[in-house]
């Protein structure tokens, strides 16, 4: 199984990606842990990275496609990954389209997990007074909600137009979400409202 999910910031990717992967018997493959472990390893596209880092600058979308590359060509995403915060926009979208296909490794689905704003900004508030991460104070979750609204969610447009997009019902029990995710990706576009 290749499958990309997508997701508002604090919509349940990384958390519902974690239970999946050991049903699916595939790697979560999370960009941003993906770009610590290739700076802490000292890789050349992770020392790559971690010198625009320490600039204050974003790290290239070549950088992150080059680890990417390397990440799906280890042994363990063979037979499938779980992407999990990329694409984050429609360039991207379309580079992993193209890298995909040269690796003759097509994505099997796309799930996108629909959460209202108003439940994310709580998730965050939660999240925020248990562990003070500075990404889930409210003023930044609604800045980064922002930059959801204008940048990664024309990407699910992207993948409605090739057929591959599931839409999922992101509120509620854990359970209950990932039994949602499993039947889109099983069943198709019907299975997910259920």
């Amino acid at each position: 199984m290749r499958l990309v999910l997508l997701g508002a910031p604090g919509s349940g990717k990384g958390t519902q990606a974690a239970r999946l992967k050991a049903d699916l018997g595939v790697p979560h493959i999370s960009t941003g842990d993906m770009l610590r472990a290739a700076v802490a390893a000292g890789t050349p596209l992770g020392l790559k990275a971690k010198a625009v880092m320490d600039a204050g600058q974003l790290v290239s979308d070549d950088i992150l496609l080059g680890m990417l590359e390397e990440r799906l060509a280890q042994p363990d995403a063979k037979a499938g990954f779980i992407l999990d915060g990329y694409p984050r926009n429609l360039a991207q979208a379309d580079a992993l389209d193209h890298l995909l296909a040269k690796l003759g490794q097509p994505l099997d689905a796309v799930v996108k997990l629909e959460v209202p704003n108003d439940a994310i900004i709580g998730r965050c508030e939660i999240r925020f007074a248990a562990e003070g991460r500075a990404d889930d104070n409210p003023e930044t979750v609604r800045k980064r909600l922002g930059v959801y609204a204008e940048q990664t969610a024309p990407v699910a447009d992207f993948y409605a137009r090739r057929g591959k997009l599931q839409v999922v019902d992101g509120v509620g029990a854990l359970d209950e979400v990932t039994a949602r995710i499993k039947r889109a990706i099983a069943g198709g576009s019907a299975a997910a409202n259920g």
